[in-house]
């Protein structure tokens, strides 16, 4: 919280409510209760800026995630959940009995100079909501004592610019933007004021957010569907390792019934997406989202797939969220308008865009049922796998190039 000149003060704990996530972590949650309540897994921190010390602030994180691990869930924010159309009564009862507990995570000094080592381990179950309130928390902790002086009117200044752009687009677009920001925000009250910002002055451009808590007090449309984990763990819980990525894509299918259907299409590359997003998914997925490589490339390929399974693309979706600007976002648009929908989900450019170098933190599944999971990125450093050989091995099994050097 900050005071009436703008400079820090104490507040209370960084997050407040176990809503203060993002919407795909529920909605994957419900799948993992319907389909594999008895996966276990492990997850891992990592921190992509070179030479950023976080040891200092190890002992508030540990203090922070305490409190999380205190929080329940209100009857107030399980009736929100209840309204939801895709979320199933069962799964909403779950999250009553629901609490964090502190035995599966464990935080330690570890990695290069000035790293710590983050390690969820436990039922996929009771460890899958760890990630985006974690993280939220690491970034904020590190710039309440890196930023002891935000510059709010550098922020404001940034994100005015950011709607006089969006307010030249030509309506024909239908540029349509949603905040998926919450995992590297620069702090919980910043981001909530970004997003009040936003459904004031633009809220014609302004879908809503991926933040289920700043979605319900604010009347804003909370947006979701599935991340990567999901489609990883498949890769131990699937009958074998070359369908995993079909038998994730039947499985949510089973789950929501046509509701929730954009596929992710970069777990193992876009090669292999297409090769798996047959006519049948075509015609039963609303869309994709890309999240790696390049935006222009990607929304080509996929316009030319849906043509050569005889869909017209002019009925499906292209998400774009893989660090979006607003000037490339709308660029974008302009490239498919007339050919395709379009969305973009924005994120730390969005949430923390105030004249500092954020941080690029990440917490990935790299195992599932004792057996190592992989992602495979069409873009550079951005390939998760803790075993260098079973990476080779999943390389093999899905016919893809070698690694990015």
């Amino acid at each position: 919280m900050y005071n009436a000149r703008g400079s820090r003060r104490e507040s209370a704990m960084i997050i407040q409510s176990l809503l203060d996530t993002d919407l795909y972590k529920f909605t994957m949650m419900q799948v993992v209760l319907h389909h594999f309540p008895g996966a276990q897994v492990e997850y891992a921190f990592t921190c992509r800026n070179e030479g950023v010390n976080l040891r200092p602030d190890l002992g508030r994180i540990r203090e922070e995630i305490a409190s999380l691990c205190g929080l329940r869930f209100t009857e107030q924010e399980l009736g929100y959940l209840r309204g939801l159309r895709f979320m199933k009564s069962d799964f909403v009862d779950f999250l009553g009995l629901f609490q964090f507990n502190a035995k599966y995570i464990q935080i330690a000094e570890g990695g290069p100079e000035g790293g710590i080592d983050i390690k969820i381990r436990g039922p996929w179950l009771h460890t899958i909501l760890y990630e985006i309130p974690v993280l939220a928390i690491v970034s904020e902790t590190y710039f309440r004592r890196t930023q002891l002086q935000p510059d709010f009117a550098e922020g404001a200044r940034r994100l005015q610019t950011k709607i006089d752009l969006v307010r030249k687009v030509e309506p024909a677009l239908d540029f349509r933007i949603s905040d998926f920001g919450t995992r590297r925000r620069f702090s919980r009250d910043w981001q909530e004021r970004v997003l009040r910002t936003l459904k004031q002055e633009v809220p014609e451009y302004f879908a809503g957010t991926s933040n289920v808590w700043f979605a319900m007090r604010n009347d804003l449309t909370p947006l979701g569907t599935l991340g990567h984990e999901y489609m990883q763990a498949c890769q131990a819980l699937g009958p074998r390792l070359r369908d995993s990525q079909t038998f994730a894509m039947d499985t949510w299918a089973k789950e929501y019934r046509g509701d929730l259907g954009i596929a992710l299409s970069d777990t193992y590359g876009l090669d292999a997406f297409l090769r798996d997003f047959d006519m049948y998914f075509c015609k039963l997925f609303d869309g994709a989202r890309h999240d790696s490589g390049n935006p222009f490339d990607w929304g080509e390929r996929m316009i030319d797939h849906y043509q050569r399974n005889r869909v017209d693309p002019h009925t499906k979706t292209l998400i774009f969220s893989d660090q979006l600007s607003f000037p490339l976002a709308i660029e974008i648009a302009r490239r498919f308008h007339g050919r395709a929908r379009t969305a973009f989900g924005i994120g730390t450019n969005l949430t923390n865009d105030l004249g500092h170098e954020p941080l690029n933190i990440v917490i990935k599944m790299i195992e599932c049922n004792g057996q190592p999971v992989a992602k495979v990125s069409d873009s550079p450093g951005k390939t998760v796998s803790k075993d260098p050989r079973y990476l080779a091995y999943l390389r093999q099994v899905f016919g893809l190039e070698s690694p990015e050097i």
